[in-house]
């Protein structure tokens, strides 16, 4: 048994340093380009099988001391390649610049040179242990996976302590342990050289940064900044800094002086990942601003209302709900920092003083009870955490429709400052959710008015009427902001205080006819009536399958947005990001797997039996990681963070397929082993299909602990039986070729690496409910390919 812990403790420091990786770009960059990681990690396995089929024999005969070897050379390989990521003078931003953009291609070729040697040796010490231990396939798959959950387990504890600048370091001594296991004195002796070299060459040259495009570094570097307080976890770095350019971030009015209102108050600044999540109060929060501020603009509609206000603001937002009028004002703060620093403070910001008038509520923003006249949502809470986004479905905004008084109204956020699509597609999910709540003419009940970075959709229970939409434009003219949409407001012939053009990628310029527009205005009827435009982006509302606000691209219109790079937000960028890693998987996909045709001599393989194994073991690449995906995007929402979600997803699914995969090694009738297995892995599937979203709906406010026990307990039948096929399918189809073997393991990693891409892709343009239909066709087809000619 003692011989496979070295595999273990290989599988585990992989894991462990890909997902450090990804938090390092996550902090250092944009968390996109973590898609790059995942990209060379499951590259470099599929490369290494494709190695071992061409010399298999070579590696079994210098198999005793290449096996104490790898993982020193992937040591050595992995502080090498976080050198070179670290010394990597990669900037996304130049990537929209036709000027630049060929300097930071040639950047990424760096990272895939950087990393891909770690992994290559990673994928080599994995499929050299299949090859030795070829008679307990089953086993050497358990230890593989056992260990690959374990090393993500023990990734996501340490950042809780440490840096994401110093993951990969802290996880480096694993391999030595793995070789010193693995070898006699001598391979002890180097494991302990090479480690000492290989951290001091880490700790003396690597240089992690924060990007000078991110949000905290102009900031960070303004005379006399200072960081003040910081928090370490999975859910990110946070740094509260002190300076004399934090102030409250809010949209207010040119007119505020003439208003003889004073400008939003100094404060703290509050970054996760460095990006700017809140402001937090310096001293207790002021809201003299907030008379002249877009966000007040449902109540001048309402008197003395009882307000759900879904995110703080830092504490400023129910000081403002009061100073607007608000009778009484109910916080939910799901964001845990957040809501810590509204309760408790942090670092030099104290919490608000204690009010009567305000409650903060433990519930989760889906799941609050009692009737409110106005649900007032943040104007930072989408852009405090992820999965926030979950509020802007249409199943949310319909559940807090069926919240409000009969007079009640929603207040929804959304900024126009890159593009104006954004909130068009808000005006389709406002639409979608009175729709659900049996409104039959919803254009009645929706009113927009916004600045010139920012917009509110107000969605009434009762439809707006003339009364209503007059003091709403009163309020807007008194402080110059624009009315874009209200029921029978004209959409031509208003005056335009923000000038909002079109932005349109099928066009090289931006309209401009001489006078103010209003991109909103001319599509906000439109879309109110079911009738969005046709052209590269997408209008369609935001639903509980499909929370994503962005990206808004279409897919046909991939060459449009190529072509007008330059004008796309951030969120944007992820989309072709994703298409070009799909790409490269593609072709990496088609050359393993046209190896073996090319190799067939050495092979000795039947045609009919290369035929099965290039849909067997590509279905279970592509299944086992759609389903994986679709998964950790319902635990994110259950557990509230994503990368809680995405550790214990895959540590359950890693841990569990490795106990399937054992048992596997022991049945006797391995064809109905397979069948009963993806009968299972469907029949949860399926379940998963009609009530996974009632569950977790139904767990929400739930302890953490209890909501993680229970995901694991859900997940453990599809795990333990998502690990069967994989070493059947290895003892199985190596009976017709021992080359086989490593063969597989190139497929199934070179698919993986079409999965990722393709699932997110998958996700975002149909739904997360179709990442599970495909899984399920991947695993049915496998277990149509398993050769007929044995049980």
């Amino acid at each position: 048994m003692q011989s496979l812990i070295p595999l273990f403790l290989i599988a585990g420091a992989a894991v462990g340093v890909e997902i450090a990786l990804t938090r390092f770009f996550a902090v250092a960059s944009w968390s996109e380009y973590g898609y790059w990681v995942i990209s060379i990690a499951m590259t470099g396995f599929a490369v290494s099988g494709v190695v071992m089929v061409l010399g298999r024999q070579v590696f079994l005969r210098h198999a005793r001391w290449l096996l104490p070897a790898l993982p020193v050379a992937m040591l050595a390989a992995g502080g090498a390649g976080w050198i070179g990521a670290t010394l990597n003078g990669f900037n996304p931003l130049e990537l929209q610049n036709p000027v630049s953009a060929s300097a930071q291609l040639w950047n990424i070729a760096l990272y895939y040179a950087a990393l891909f040697p770690f992994f290559f040796l990673a994928g080599l010490a994995v499929s050299l242990n299949f090859v030795v231990h070829s008679n307990e396939v089953g086993r050497v798959y358990g230890y593989d996976l056992l260990g690959a959950g374990t090393g993500a387990v023990l990734a996501l504890v340490l950042m809780f302590v440490l840096h994401p600048f110093v993951l990969v370091p802290a996880l480096l001594p694993l391999l030595a342990i793995a070789a010193m296991i693995s070898g006699g004195t001598r391979w002890r002796i180097a494991a302990l050289v090479v480690l000492g070299a290989t951290e001091a060459a880490v700790f003396g040259i690597a240089a992690p940064r924060v990007n000078e495009f991110k949000a905290i570094y102009a900031p960070m570097n303004v005379p006399d900044s200072r960081v003040v307080a910081e928090v370490l976890s999975p859910r990110g770095v946070y740094l509260l800094l002190d300076n004399f350019t934090e102030r409250l971030d809010t949209d207010v009015s040119n007119n505020a002086g003439v208003l003889g209102v004073p400008a939003p108050p100094r404060s703290f600044g509050l970054y996760r990942d460095g990006s700017r999540i809140a402001a937090l109060p310096n001293g207790q929060p002021a809201a003299a601003h907030a008379p002249s501020a877009l966000d007040g603009a449902p109540y001048a509609l309402l008197d003395a209302p009882n307000v759900l206000a879904l995110g703080a603001a830092g504490g400023f937002r129910p000081a403002e709900a009061l100073a607007l009028g608000a009778s009484h004002v109910t916080v939910i703060e799901p964001e845990p920092v957040l809501r810590h620093a509204l309760l408790h403070g942090l670092g030099p910001s104290s919490p608000p003083a204690v009010d009567p008038r305000v409650a903060v509520s433990a519930a989760h923003p889906l799941t609050a009870a009692g009737t409110y006249d106005l649900v007032d949502i943040a104007g930072d809470f989408l852009g405090a955490d992820d999965q926030n986004r979950n509020v802007y479905t249409a199943e949310a905004l319909a559940g807090f429709l069926a919240r409000l008084e009969p007079d009640g109204m929603i207040s929804v956020p959304v900024g126009i400052r890159e593009m104006p699509a954004y909130a068009v597609r808000v005006l389709a999910t406002a639409r979608e959710a009175l729709r659900l709540a049996g409104v039959a003419e919803p254009a009645r009940h929706v009113a927009v008015i916004r600045s010139a970075w920012n917009l509110r959709v107000l969605i009434a229970r009762q439809p707006f009427d003339e009364a209503r939409v007059q003091r709403l434009a009163a309020f807007a003219d008194e402080r110059s902001f624009d009315l874009s949409y209200a029921p029978g407001l004209p959409a031509e012939g208003r005056e335009i205080w923000n000038d909002l053009p079109p932005i349109a990628l099928e066009s090289t310029s931006v309209e401009q006819t001489g006078e103010a527009q209003d991109a909103v205005a001319r599509e906000a009827e439109q879309v109110l009536a079911g009738i969005p435009p046709q052209d590269a982006f997408d209008r369609s509302p935001v639903t509980a399958d499909r929370p994503w606000l962005s990206p808004l691209v279409r897919l046909p219109a991939l060459g449009a947005a190529l072509n007008r790079i330059e004008i796309l937000p951030q969120q944007e960028i992820g989309l072709l990001v994703n298409v070009a890693v799909l790409a490269q998987a593609i072709i990496l996909a088609m050359v393993v797997s046209v190896l073996p045709l090319a190799a067939r001599g050495s092979l000795r393989v039947p045609g009919p039996v290369l035929g099965r194994a290039l849909i067997y073991f590509p279905a279970l690449g592509l299944g086992f990681l759609l389903i994986e995906i679709a998964f950790i995007e319902h635990a994110a929402l259950l557990l509230g963070d994503r990368t809680s979600g995405f550790a214990l997803v895959l540590t359950t699914m890693l841990v569990f397929s490795g106990i399937g995969a054992m048992w596997a090694g022991r049945v006797a009738a391995p064809g109905r082993a397979l069948r009963v297995a993806v009968l299972v892995a469907v029949g949860c599937s399926l379940l998963a299909l009609v009530g996974v979203r009632p569950a977790v709906l139904a767990a929400l406010d739930l302890p953490w602990a209890l909501r993680a026990a229970l995901l694991v307990v859900s997940l453990a039948p599809i795990s333990l039986a998502l690990g069967f096929p994989f070493p059947l399918g290895l003892d199985r189809f190596q009976h017709e070729g021992p080359a086989l073997l490593p063969w597989a393991w190139a497929l199934n990693g070179a698919f993986s690496v079409v999965a990722t891409p393709l699932a997110n892709l998958l996700g975002h343009g149909m739904g997360l409910s179709w990442l599970l239909v495909a899984g399920m066709i991947c695993y049915i087809a496998a277990s149509l390919s398993w050769p007929r000619n044995r049980a």
